[in-house]
């Protein structure tokens, strides 16, 4: 396996290979995870695909509030104004400059998608 499944993705997987006739220990073993975790998984309710979006857009209304939070927190910083060494204001500039290049990426993206809901004429 390659990476870490979230919580929706192993069960789906574990109830895979239920169904096709794996044991709960062949299962625990090729998911590296205890057979009493696929117990687990096989007896917890499905979830419907609206409830996992709606988990999915509390989940970025949380990640949504904690970002504005650490923007509000670094403007009231001010890293540009706060003395320090060369090497430490290299890595703020650098960090600030790649996250805020990520954050526009995304912005695009947001606004290619819901167009309606991001027309404001111009930049906020």
């Amino acid at each position: 396996m390659t990476g870490a499944l979230t919580l929706a993705q192993r069960r789906a997987k574990v109830r895979q290979l239920a169904q096709d006739g794996a044991s709960n220990r062949a299962i625990a073993t090729e998911l590296r995870i205890s057979k009493d975790t696929v117990a687990r998984d096989l007896a917890a309710p499905v979830e419907t695909p609206v409830q996992l979006m709606a988990q999915r857009a509390a989940h970025t209304e949380t990640a949504m509030s904690q970002l504005c939070a650490a923007a509000q927190a670094a403007l009231h910083a001010d890293p540009a104004h706060t003395i320090t060494d060369d090497e430490t204001a290299r890595r703020w500039w650098t960090e600030l400059r790649a996250t805020a290049f990520e954050l526009l990426v995304h912005a695009d993206q947001f606004a290619d998608y819901y167009p309606g809901a991001t027309e404001t004429g111009g930049a906020p």
